[in-house]
């Protein structure tokens, strides 16, 4: 594979490119968000995730507007919040969004999760679209979307297309999921890659639960490296665009520091596994209904 560095990139679906290391603040504190996305910028991150769930949207503004780099060399994500769908709540959320982070635009603004029902769900895609078309939004896409929620979406934007004329249904970027070796959920990574979305892993270091498996420690003491990093290469390489958490400096710059080493192929196949475990919420197992 292509060797990797904290400044590549992958290109999406519309266009646009991610990089490939994303840093998360999910459960950061707004009162040391700011100062935390300040010290990821200053180690080589670009690419920020939020949602306005987490309720710290703004001091990840502040941080970028106070950063000195071009605002275009860094990557923005928000989410809209998981249970407040429908078209109205998604365009009053992306103008919120904007507002308190000072943005003239959001990278990538994603659906945080398939709740509400169907009419929810197709009501805050066109909302997306029209955000997008206006130039609020670069990118569009999905999170926690499991296969029927996501064959759900490919129905509903030949609807949009109907409706607004051919190639105006916008088109999905991003599925964002808890991904590792322990939930590796192959059936969603083959239907995105069939089409070109890139999946981002969000506990991509299984909120170190998994740290001492036997299967990592060869490769940590191969490599000299921890198993948190050992995770977050094999999630990139994998294809996925890894999410990591801290709010400790020395992890941040630790989660980063993944660049300078490369898994074979027969180690990557040492860490798969057939299991189904997930450490945070799963609402890609929800009904259309809910």
């Amino acid at each position: 594979m292509a060797s990797l560095t904290i400044n590549s990139k992958l290109r999406m679906n519309s266009g646009y490119e991610i990089p490939v290391l994303g840093y998360g603040v999910y459960q950061t504190p707004a009162d040391v968000c700011e100062a935390v996305v300040s010290h990821a910028f200053k180690t080589g991150y670009r690419h920020v995730d939020s949602a306005a769930a987490y309720r710290n949207e703004a001091p990840c503004g502040a941080a970028i507007a106070k950063s000195g780099i071009p605002r275009e060399q860094i990557f923005f994500t928000s989410k809209i919040p998981p249970k407040k769908l429908g078209y109205e709540n998604t365009k009053a959320q992306v103008d919120t969004t904007l507002k308190v982070t000072g943005l003239e635009y959001i990278d990538l603004m994603l659906i945080h999760a398939p709740y509400g029902g169907r009419e929810a769900r197709k009501g805050a895609w066109k909302a997306l679209v029209e955000a997008q078309e206006a130039g609020k939004i670069r990118s569009l896409g999905v999170s926690n979307y499991g296969v029927q929620h996501l064959d759900e979406m490919e129905v509903y934007m030949k609807e949009l297309e109907e409706e607004r004329g051919k190639g105006k249904a916008g088109v999905i970027s991003i599925n964002q999921l808890e991904l590792h070796p322990w939930l590796a959920r192959s059936d969603v990574d083959q239907w995105c890659s069939k089409r070109g979305i890139i999946l981002e892993a969000y506990c991509p270091i299984v909120r170190g639960q998994r740290l001492e498996e036997k299967a990592l420690q060869p490769l940590t003491t191969k490599y000299g490296k921890t198993a948190a990093q050992v995770l977050l290469r094999w999630s990139l390489q994998k294809g996925f665009v890894p999410l990591p958490k801290s709010v400790t400096p020395s992890r941040i710059d630790e989660n980063a520091d993944v660049f300078d080493f490369e898994l074979t192929e027969e180690e990557m196949k040492s860490l798969e596994t057939t299991d189904y475990a997930p450490c945070a919420w799963d609402p890609t197992k929800a009904s259309l209904e809910e």
